[in-house]
């Protein structure tokens, strides 16, 4: 497995939903309690702010979008979110997050670039070459490469279609032992 020559100007960015937190089975994270953290997590985004100068979280949530839940309800899930990552000894710089429709097609939402464009706005020194975005899905992995970075597939599952394969420079089963290979 090649690996990437990652320095401390890189950023980081990470999928939410299957990534960091259990997805929901055809529904939505629309409180703290639904909120459960992918065993390992905690213990990979420390890792990860060692060898990146930038984590940011992009995530869909058209749960909002759909009024399921509200935008201070999503806050407050991140607000705890956070809360629980400073106190393994992790961070994450900002979280981008698009409540709009999957058929309005926003710009926001993934694939599409828009929360990796307000990143660079927002963080002028991000350099969208030198960016590994992590996720789950297909939506993660063709946002990573519009935008122009390298990415990593997170699939507990050996059966991955091929359009998704394709465009994941890895795939790991989980973001710790993605984290443990990119330290080493």
């Amino acid at each position: 497995m090649k690996k990437f020559k990652i320095d401390p100007s890189w950023t980081l960015f990470l999928d939410r939903d299957g990534t960091i937190n259990k997805r929901l089975h055809k529904d939505y994270v629309k409180n703290y309690i639904e909120f459960e953290f992918i065993e390992g997590v905690l213990d990979a985004i420390p890792i990860m702010n060692r060898i990146f100068e930038r984590s940011i979280i992009v995530t869909n949530q058209q749960g909002v979008g759909k009024k399921l839940m509200t935008e201070r309800d999503l806050r407050q899930i991140h607000v705890k979110m956070l809360e629980e990552i400073t106190e393994n000894g992790g961070y994450v710089d900002e979280i981008y997050y698009c409540p709009g429709l999957d058929s309005e097609k926003p710009e926001c939402r993934k694939p599409e670039i828009g929360m990796a464009l307000q990143a660079v706005k927002d963080f002028p020194n991000i350099n969208l070459k030198k960016s590994i975005m992590i996720g789950d899905t297909l939506t993660d992995m063709q946002f990573g490469r519009n935008a122009g970075m390298r990415t990593i597939l997170i699939s507990e599952s050996r059966k991955v279609e091929q359009p998704t394969l394709s465009l994941a420079d890895h795939v790991f089963t989980d973001l710790l032992s993605c984290a443990e290979f990119l330290i080493h």
